[in-house]
């Protein structure tokens, strides 16, 4: 989970049955067998926790299943809480991680699509309407010359959407014994490849994968425009986020994976 700030209260701990002092879990806060964070957007925390708590169990992956606070919401003095998972990230485990949200994906496939995504805004939130040409391509000089490509090979998809996990590589847990466990879910309405595209480009980016782990999972549906959508995302949200930190590493990084992707763009265009 990721949170941030101070430790939720203790009229927080105590509306949800927890008690003790809140320990730091990088962000989020640990009180007993409970995870807690702040709620940044009341109707997706809402709606997810409903999904979440209705979802089966699976022999696959684990979920940090949401807790009701005492009165029965999900929501207490601008807080939310889950069962503690055990585990830790490993972006190293890049495959592993691609099966678990394949799984969590098959698995949350039935909902219909949340209304607030139509109102739901910021810099991930734009990102994404960008890469799906809902917005148009706007930038910094920097980011432009990383994008304009990508838009120009961008062509129709006919993968249907459905709820998906936005930010899988940080947000899969490994624990020894146990299936991984999905934390952190922000929800989208795309296509599951799309989902898995955004994890192979971030671990291109930023966690050394080889060109390899692109080709492993190209079977997946219109991969090519998958993984060009998941770059204008990341690309374009980076962007938004933090215009002035185009750094010659960060530019090559992108320019990294791009020449990844290219030949998966040259198979659908043939």
């Amino acid at each position: 989970m990721t949170g941030g700030g101070a430790p939720p209260p203790r009229e927080v701990l105590a509306a949800f049955g927890a008690s003790g002092t809140p320990v730091d879990l990088g962000g989020a806060w640990r009180a007993g067998s409970l995870a807690f964070k702040p709620v940044e957007f009341p109707p997706e925390t809402l709606w997810r926790a409903e999904v979440l708590d209705a979802l089966p169990g699976s022999s696959r992956f684990r979920i940090a299943r949401p807790v009701r606070a005492q009165d029965g919401s999900w929501v207490a003095r601008g807080w939310e809480a889950c069962r503690f998972v055990a585990g830790a990230p490993d972006a190293r485990r890049q495959d592993d991680v691609l099966r678990a949200g394949a799984a969590f994906h098959e698995a949350i496939g039935g909902p219909a699509r949340p209304p607030y995504l139509d109102v739901r805004d910021g810099p991930w939130s734009h990102g994404d309407r960008v890469a799906w040409d809902e917005r148009p391509v706007e930038g910094t000089p920097m980011a432009l010359e990383l994008l304009e490509p990508l838009a120009l090979a961008r062509r129709p998809v006919r993968a249907a959407s459905q709820a998906v996990h936005g930010d899988l590589l940080g947000n899969v847990l490994f624990a020894d014994g146990l299936p991984p466990a999905i934390i952190d879910w922000p929800v989208y309405w795309r296509p599951p490849a799309w989902a898995a595209a955004v994890a192979v480009v971030d671990a291109l980016c930023w966690h050394g994968a080889s060109p390899a782990l692109a080709a492993r999972w190209s079977h997946l549906p219109e991969w090519g425009q998958m993984l060009v959508r998941a770059l204008i995302y990341r690309i374009v949200t980076d962007d938004v986020a933090a215009p002035g930190a185009w750094t010659p590493g960060r530019l090559a990084a992108y320019r990294r994976a791009i020449a990844v992707t290219d030949p998966y763009l040259e198979a659908s265009d043939g």
